[in-house]
């Protein structure tokens, strides 16, 4: 049975982008069934993720949620993969779906989903909201064998942690455990690293700001291989400790 990574962080933080990074660096080194799941629904990732993509390629998390039942063969119909890359799979809601587009799915829908999708990959990566009331993201946290959480170097993250990290005292969250990292997500940011590292504990891993990235971020093509030295030895030391 595969593992549920989830990836939570303050707005901005860069978390779709460091979710498909991973999920691509663990896919090329584990030879591993990587399954990520974007749980964002006020702004969909698979337009971003997969902005050149016909209509009829792309499929909703939607379609399995609103079913009586959630079944494995209804998951595996609308997971979105790409060329060449059959067992790297998304799934997500569609440009212009929101919360109105399906009846409303409770924290039991998501449950069933993840375990389906523990059966059928080695490794589930859950592209979190920053809202803890999100049924998907929350249900997520719980049932994660491992959180990464991510920071940026600045007072909005800092202001978003002292805010939201008191909702997450109830132990299924297992918040001590989480993985810290700190994402750099501009050039040009306010405060220094080195300051922002102060407001928070346990920094894990540190991702420098990468324009090469950030670019691909802007075309959609996050899934194709960039290669930057600082990125490449982050990325590939946070793939070893979660994904073993």
């Amino acid at each position: 049975m595969g593992k549920i990574i989830a990836i939570w962080g303050s707005p901005n933080s860069g978390k779709t982008t460091l979710s498909v990074k991973l999920a691509r660096f663990i896919y090329d080194k584990y030879n591993a069934i990587v399954t990520v799941v974007c749980a964002d629904e006020i702004t969909p990732a698979l337009p971003v993720i997969f902005p050149n993509k016909k209509a009829d390629e792309i499929f909703s998390i939607g379609t399995p949620l609103s079913k009586p039942d959630i079944t494995q063969n209804e998951v595996i119909k609308n997971i979105v993969t790409n060329k060449n890359m059959s067992n790297l799979g998304f799934l997500g809601f569609k440009d212009g779906e929101n919360r109105f587009t399906y009846p409303a799915f409770d924290k039991d829908k998501v449950e069933s989903l993840l375990m389906v999708l523990k059966n059928i990959a080695d490794v589930v990566i859950v592209d979190c909201t920053s809202n803890t009331q999100d049924v998907m993201t929350v249900t997520a946290l719980k049932m994660a064998d491992t959180v990464i959480r991510i920071t940026t170097p600045d007072m909005k993250s800092v202001s978003f942690y002292s805010s939201q990290l008191p909702l997450m005292s109830d132990p299924k969250y297992k918040r001590d455990e989480h993985i810290v990292c700190m994402n750099t997500t501009d050039n040009s940011v306010f405060t220094p690293v080195s300051e922002a590292v102060s407001h928070f504990n346990n920094i894990a891993f540190s991702f420098s700001f990468c324009q090469g990235i950030k670019n691909q971020y802007m075309k959609g093509t996050l899934l194709e291989k960039f290669s930057d030295k600082k990125w490449d030895s982050a990325i590939k030391a946070l793939s070893e400790k979660v994904a073993k």
